[in-house]
């Protein structure tokens, strides 16, 4: 029986010339067919790529990035895309931090060269116009988020993603990839916003449903454990690249060839902060981390290297701080009409059932570790206050975290 999902690693020496990378992604990709089926009928296609940072902090090893998408991986994709699509092509990316004034609207845009070569268009999403999308299947976290429309109204979208670990979420492949996505105020919500205890892998799940990439790419050449910024632990050179047709299947092969377990969850090494969202995804019926379901093949065996997420607080910290998130979640439900009579169109923080903080812009210029003063183990619970509720909050996620608090 054929399976629903299918995923190729080949083997790619990172030392190899830029037609190397090119036939090595070739051979991954080359039985994808459902994913070149859908950008085959594809007249625009958007390139959501790992690659944007200020060019000061960017880890280089040997001539590749460790924590970005590297030229020749990004090269070989540009050129597969031109070969085998007659589509109009757009890279974009909404960067971590807005481009400083005096600086090119795209100084963070690591791969400007190569975009360039290939004659595609860069997308500034710190400024192409936002729209509300309904969520697929009424969504794990909110019914509805913003998103460049320009994605939006794309007919494929492809996520090309480095193979690292990260601090918050355990891993960062292509799904985490497509955060990368989400619109800043004051069309959007503040990073922090969905970047949130409890929030971040429903709303993950919710964006893989929202741009279901058609085509996954995960570079494995040289890459990153421990975390997905910073100064950089040693490369790990992997030596390989990742191809497939869907993006829960695709990092759930890419998880298990970091040595982690796809199926496992909070609590759970590399998932110390917070569940996993490929698994949240796959509960939600989007994907699946099943990998005797996936038709994997893979030249490279597993574990690639000692991949690993660092712990930055203790496990007694964790559990305190996303039990009270989810405290404050439910606060703010029974309590919403009477918050809003003072808060209404203000992002506020509560804590232990009080509003610390309060600003229409959302910005958090103070670390919620300063904000929570007095009651470092209480969480601080970062919402809109919309008398209508207009982006649909699912708040049964809360009581489900509770649970899991609890067992």
């Amino acid at each position: 029986m054929e399976k629903s999902y299918r995923v190729r690693a080949v083997h790619c020496d990172y030392r190899s010339a830029d037609d190397a990378v090119y036939a090595a992604l070739g051979r991954a990709t080359a039985p994808l067919e459902r994913a070149w089926e859908r950008l085959g009928k594809a007249r625009r296609i958007g390139i959501k790529f790992n690659q944007d940072w200020t060019a000061s902090k960017v880890v280089m090893h040997e001539g590749h990035r460790q924590q970005l998408v590297s030229d020749p991986v990004a090269h070989a994709t540009l050129r597969l895309l031109r070969e085998r699509t007659r589509a109009e092509l757009f890279a974009i990316d909404v960067g971590v931090n807005r481009p400083d004034p005096d600086s090119a609207p795209e100084s963070c845009v690591t791969i400007l060269p190569v975009l360039r070569e290939f004659d595609v268009p860069f997308v500034n999403g710190h400024t192409a116009p936002v729209v509300w999308v309904e969520t697929p299947a009424g969504g794990r976290m909110f019914d509805r988020y913003p998103a460049p429309r320009s994605c939006v109204e794309a007919d494929a979208l492809v996520s090309v993603q480095k193979l690292k670990n990260h601090l918050f979420m355990g891993v960062t492949l292509c799904l985490k990839n497509l955060f990368g996505l989400m619109p800043l105020p004051p069309a959007g919500r503040p990073r922090a916003y969905y970047h949130h205890l409890v929030r971040m892998p429903y709303m993950l799940a919710d964006l893989g449903r929202i741009f279901d990439p058609a085509l996954n790419i995960v570079d494995g050449l040289v890459c990153q454990a421990g975390e997905e910024w910073g100064a950089g632990d040693q490369p790990r050179i992997c030596n390989t690249l990742i191809a497939g047709d869907q993006v829960i299947a695709t990092d759930a092969c890419a998880a298990y060839l970091m040595g982690h377990d796809p199926r496992s969850d909070w609590l759970t090494e590399p998932f110390h902060r917070d569940r996993n969202a490929l698994l949240v995804a796959a509960e939600g019926g989007f994907g699946t981390v099943d990998l005797s379901a996936i038709d994997f093949l893979s030249e490279v065996q597993a574990p690639l290297g000692r991949f690993f997420a660092k712990t930055t607080d203790p496990q007694e910290t964790v559990v305190s701080w996303r039990r009270t998130t989810a405290e404050q979640a439910l606060f703010y439900r029974d309590h919403r009409h009477a918050i809003a009579e003072q808060y209404a169109g203000h992002y506020i923080l509560l804590q232990m059932g009080q509003v610390q903080w309060a600003s229409t812009t959302g910005e958090l210029l103070t670390s919620r570790r300063l904000l929570s003063g007095e009651h470092p183990g209480q969480a601080m619970w970062l919402k809109y206050v919309d008398p209508e509720e207009a982006e649909g909050e699912h708040f049964e996620v809360y009581e489900e975290t509770l649970q899991r608090c609890a067992a």
